[in-house]
Parts: C-alpha cells; structure tokens; sequence
C-alpha cells in the first residue's frame, strides 16, 4: 500500500506540472504587459517637467523584473514555479515562486494573491463545512431509512420531497426561503456575512456567534439543495446492498435487523458512496456562485468570479492550481478509502 500511495503521489506532481504549463501558457496567450502598464503608469504619474528625463527603457525593464516578465516564456514558467530564479533589477537573484509560497500579485487588489484570497476562503470554508456536515448527517439516514421501507408512503413521501428540492434551482429556492424567512417572519438578515457595526469591538466567541447567525440562512438553503441528490444517491446504493446474497445469508442466520443493515449492508453501500462523499467534502474549497451571489457573502465561488472579469490572471491562476491539487489529492484519498472500507480491493504492490 506504502509503495503504491508513493507511485501516486509521483503521479500526481507529474499531472500538477503539465496542467500549470497548460494553464500558464494559455493565459500568458492573453495580450496583456504588467510591465508597460506600470511603466506608462508611473510616466503618467511624474510632474510635466519631469518627463521629458523620463528613461522609459530602464523602467520598462525595471518593472519586467519586478513581475518576471524579462526571459523567455519558460523561464517565466519556471520562475512562477519556483524552479528557476527571478534577476531582479539590481542584479540580485532568488528563487520567488510558487513552490517559496508566492503566487504573484494581485494587479486588481495590488496585494499578494494568498493575502487576498485568505478571507473569501475563510467565509467558504466557515460555511460549507457546516453544510456538508449537516447535509451528511440528514442524508445518510434518511436514503438508509427509504431504502429499508422501500415502497412504504413514508419512502414515497420522501422522495416527493427530494425529487423538488433536487429539480428546483438554487437561485429559487434561495428567493423562496430569503422571502419565508427575512421579509415576512424575519427571523434572519437579509444578506451579509456579519453585522456591519461593532463587529470589530466583539470577542472571538461573539463574532462566532454573530457570524452563525448572518450564515444561519445560506446554511438552510445549502442543505436542503443538497438533500435531494444525495438522499436518493444513499438509497439506490443501500437497495442494490440490501440485495445481495450476502445480505440474504446474514439475515438467514438469525442476524438482528440493525445488525444486517449497518454492518453488513451499509458497508457494501458505502463503496459508490465514498466517492460522492469525499467529493462532496472536495467541494467546500470552491464554493457557490449562486449562494453567495444571492446572500452577499464574499466567498471565493463570487470572488473567482469576479477576478476571471476583472482579468486578474495572477489570482485566477493560484486558484485554478488550488483546484487542480485538489482533485488530484482527493482521487488518492478515494482509492486509499476504498481499501479501508472493502479490504478486497486494496493495494498491496
């Protein structure tokens, strides 16, 4: 197992470099020069009797070593990389890339890209976690308990309420539930990620709290939007286990019901199931447009977004890496749970 997680994890950095040299090609496609624009910038900037000792060459070339545009296009690669140095304007060489934790500069907000991307980050993650929990916690049981009552009213009746919840779009059943539930019973706000006064002055606990309240609402429409999918995802598996013959067996043998149905069924279910699962899990990190659009909430589904308009490339492409890195380690921890859960399909070479 240790060799073939090893043999992966080789995979993966193979992956990771050919996609960020695609991507990084690609958007270098883009007619764009950090370097003239700062130049002509600053020229713009200088008093009138100034410019006529203006040395646009020596700026040029001043600012393309600022933003590593000087060299040909694959050292740029390998400078974002961090495998090859950048040579700055006073001669001085060091490695500043990716791999040193820099990636780049944001030409929109003009601040570093992790420093920008750090708090949109911080208000997804704050909450998807809860509604991937929450989500998980509601439908597991729930696809379990219509797969054992299979054709009952109760299991029709679910899968009524499912089958709505996973037709309707988001945007209305955001609407809908932002109507119910802030204009005319006005239990939460309208939209904000926390209170705009006296925010700063709380304590940690407070401002938990204040931002639980304010996420209270998004939460709700997150996890109902998600029952429907993932409900029937959780019963079609556990129907198809259920079936076995193995199941047939154990309850022949005088097993109790709950014993057949957690430790004998569940866990022949949980193998397509661990895969929505961890890639449900995966999702926190990209967040969602539409909820966050319609809440106000600056998360980075609307800040990605919003850069990709802007044309800030320098951003887009650190969270297009995020995303790519993600993917890749999540199908490592899918095999790798696959074998914890059926030891017949692990890897032992």
């Amino acid at each position: 197992m240790a060799k073939y997680i090893i043999k992966r994890i080789l995979y993966i950095l193979l992956v990771f470099l050919i996609l960020s040299l695609l991507l990084f090609l690609i958007y270098n496609m883009i007619p764009r020069d950090q370097a003239y624009a700062a130049t002509s910038t600053e020229l713009k900037n200088l008093p009138s009797s100034q410019r006529a000792t203006f040395d646009w060459g020596d700026r040029y070339y001043y600012w393309q070593c600022y933003y590593g545009e000087n060299g040909s296009i694959f050292e740029r690669y390998l400078r974002w990389i961090g495998l090859y140095p950048y040579t700055y304007y006073d001669g001085s060489v060091a490695f500043n890339g990716m791999l040193e934790g820099n990636f780049g500069k944001s030409i929109v907000y003009n601040k570093p890209v992790v420093e920008v991307i750090s708090a949109p980050m911080g208000n997804t993650l704050f909450i998807n976690v809860f509604a991937t929990i929450i989500g998980l916690g509601i439908t597991i049981p729930l696809g379990i308990f219509c797969a054992v009552k299979k054709g009952t009213r109760r299991d029709i009746g679910v899968q009524v309420f499912t089958i709505i919840g996973y037709s309707l779009p988001v945007f209305i059943i955001g609407i809908v539930f932002m109507f119910l539930f802030s204009v005319v019973l006005g239990w939460f706000p309208v939209s904000g990620s926390h209170s705009t006064f006296g925010y700063d002055e709380m304590n940690a606990w407070q401002q938990f709290w204040d931002r639980m309240y304010y996420m209270t609402l998004p939460l709700i429409v997150m996890t109902f939007c998600s029952l429907g999918g993932m409900t029937r995802y959780v019963r079609a598996a556990m129907i198809d286990a259920l079936s076995l013959d193995c199941i047939k067996t154990a309850r022949a043998k005088g097993l109790k019901e709950r014993t057949v149905i957690y430790s004998h069924a569940f866990r022949n279910a949980l193998i397509p199931i661990i895969t929505l699962v961890i890639g449900w899990f995966l999702g926190v990190f990209s967040g969602s447009m539409m909820i966050e659009n319609i809440f106000s909430l600056n998360g980075i589904g609307l800040f990605y977004y919003n850069a990709l308009n802007s044309n800030d490339n320098e951003v887009v492409l650190a969270l297009q890496m995020f995303y790519i890195f993600i993917s890749l380690a999540g199908n490592l921890i899918i095999d790798i749970a696959y074998g914890f859960i059926d030891p017949r399909i692990r890897v032992n070479k």
